[in-house]
């Protein structure tokens, strides 16, 4: 979508968004043609006046979540229009970055697959504003919006077309932008590297594993070293211990947190931020075959660690240990790992909430800020000694899962502690994103299928630091 910018002193000429409450609904010269119609100053709502060229929204408050989530609406209702261009108007206490980011999720659109796609007319958004430095806040929102809805295309795209190979290739694209540097390595360097948990995973699939290690290196002196840790699953039939044929559907997911932690070093990098931040993807399909990995099997981890298989189910956690292993060589101030790890995620905090883990509470507490403020939900989920009992194994260090069916989430966070160095427990997040990764239907300001989830929040995160470090 073009975005222009124009004087408040300017005259409109295109159709007009308006945003209304309960407040100035009271006021509003439409009032009781909108009345007549139906329409309530409530969040979700959303009618076009075409004799007046104007579509009306309903907000409980002009907060940033709610204008999102009405510019998504205008954009639903204005879709199957004639309108061609759209003019909003910016004051306070309306935010121009969360006008640009409602519009700019909202039209996405993922239709690779579509005989005859639908397509809406409207082509520019003119924002009416005096702000002296909204041509910089429009941009640093649109490359938020941008790598957000990149991640969407990697997470929609069908597993037969998007193997391990292929998000190698497209994480070696981002070469192209200033300051990027991406190395990729096989199966001969996982094998070198001992890294004989991410090799088992793979070990059934036709399509060889890869191991992404993207850079963005800023040109003044770093201020921190930040390395997101990515599960790049491409497909996951559950291995042996294969899943439902239901829950196989969507299974094009698994591949979320690698996507979202290339699209943070793409927007880290587009947006100058002065942070050295790394991005490792575990890149793997998990299938079955003769030669697929077992339940009792024994594995070991790069760091030495005896790993019981008793589900192959479990096995995003198997290659991001060895992931999270290979991280930590580099010294990370931050480590944050991105994962479609747990289903009992899902059931504990809901398909649109990120369960977020870890050992430092003010930590969590930053991340936790930065989502609310960028529009994504977080919950933490605590630690706690008598869950890390479930994890142990008769026959090797640990398990790769629980012996109780309960809190899943929390174990499956507690296996990944047991690969974070005791030097960088304070530094390390996971970030379980099963629940709002992809959901079958549309949300908010999110259309059916992917929705880009951890991916704003942490360049929120990351831009938020990097104004303390000023």
């Amino acid at each position: 979508m073009n975005i222009d910018i124009l004087p408040l002193s300017k005259t409109p000429e295109d159709t007009r968004l308006f945003f209304l409450n309960s407040e100035n609904f009271e006021t509003f010269e439409y009032k009781k043609e909108l009345e007549h119609l139906g329409f309530k100053p409530q969040s979700e709502a959303g009618v076009y006046l075409p004799h007046h060229d104007c579509v009306c929204v309903g907000c409980e408050d002009f907060s940033d979540e709610e204008i999102r989530i009405a510019c998504a609406k205008a954009w639903e209702v204005l879709k199957p229009t004639k309108c061609t261009k759209l003019s909003v108007a910016i004051k306070e206490p309306i935010s121009i970055e969360a006008v640009v980011e409602g519009f700019e999720l909202s039209s996405y659109s993922f239709d690779m697959y579509k005989s005859k796609p639908e397509k809406s007319n409207i082509t520019t958004l003119t924002l009416y504003t005096d702000l002296k430095d909204a041509k910089e806040r429009v941009e640093k929102s649109q490359i938020i919006a941008s790598c957000t809805n990149s991640t969407k295309n990697i997470v929609n795209t069908i597993p037969n077309e998007y193997t391990p190979e292929r998000m190698a290739q497209d994480a070696k694209a981002l070469e192209e932008i200033e300051g990027i540097t991406c190395k990729v390595y096989d199966e001969t360097y996982l094998a070198q590297e001992k890294m004989e948990a991410f090799l088992a995973v793979n070990r059934a699939s036709c399509h060889p594993p890869r191991l992404i290690h993207l850079t963005y290196t800023p040109k003044t002196e770093a201020k921190k070293r930040v390395i997101y840790v990515g599960k790049g699953l491409t497909y996951d039939s559950g291995g042996l211990s294969l899943k439902p044929s239901e829950h196989m559907v969507t299974m094009k997911a698994d591949k979320s947190g690698g996507a979202a932690a290339i699209s943070i070093l793409k927007g880290a990098a587009l947006l100058k931020l002065p942070f050295e931040v790394h991005a490792i993807i575990g890149a793997t399909e998990n299938m079955i075959g003769s030669n697929a990995y077992k339940p009792d099997d024994v594995l070991v981890g790069m760091n030495g660690t005896t790993i019981e298989v008793r589900n192959t189910d479990a096995e995003g956690r198997l290659v991001l240990a060895d992931c999270l292993c290979y991280a930590q060589r580099f010294n990370p101030d931050l480590l944050i790992d991105l994962a479609t790890l747990t289903g009992a995620c899902v059931v504990g905090v809901g398909e649109y909430t990120t369960g977020v883990m870890g050992h430092n509470k003010a930590l969590m507490q930053e991340l936790h800020e930065a989502a609310q403020k960028s529009g994504e939900n977080t919950n933490s989920l605590f630690f706690n000694r008598h869950l890390k009992k479930l994890l142990k194994s008769s026959v090797a260090d640990i398990s790769n899962t629980g012996s109780s069916r309960y809190g899943g989430a929390i174990t499956a966070g507690l296996f990944l502690d047991h690969f974070i160095n005791e030097e960088n427990k304070n530094k390390w997040l996971h970030l379980d994103i099963a629940g709002p990764a992809y959901v079958e239907k549309p949300w908010g300001y999110n259309q059916a299928g992917a929705s880009g989830a951890g991916v704003r929040m942490n360049l929120y995160w990351l831009s938020q630091m990097a104004r303390k470090e000023d």
